[in-house]
């Protein structure tokens, strides 16, 4: 009796720590290294760069147009 309980309360023990690892996972964000926030931050600046480019060519082609 006692071999049986010691082996329910293994498998209660692990199926516990299996639910709160797959339940946690949802509420903490993944996990983003140093390197790839200074990757996207770098991109993100580009695009924001590129942006600004468009639009003061876009002014400047409106510019030349209404002159």
């Amino acid at each position: 009796m006692n071999r049986k309980r010691k082996i329910n309360a293994i498998f209660n023990k692990r199926l516990k720590k299996m639910n709160a690892k797959k339940h946690s996972s949802s509420t903490k964000p993944k996990y983003v290294s140093k390197a790839e926030r200074a990757k996207l931050e770098l991109e993100a600046a580009q695009q924001a760069e590129q942006s600004v480019e468009e639009l003061s060519v876009d002014t400047q082609s409106e510019e030349i147009v209404t002159s």
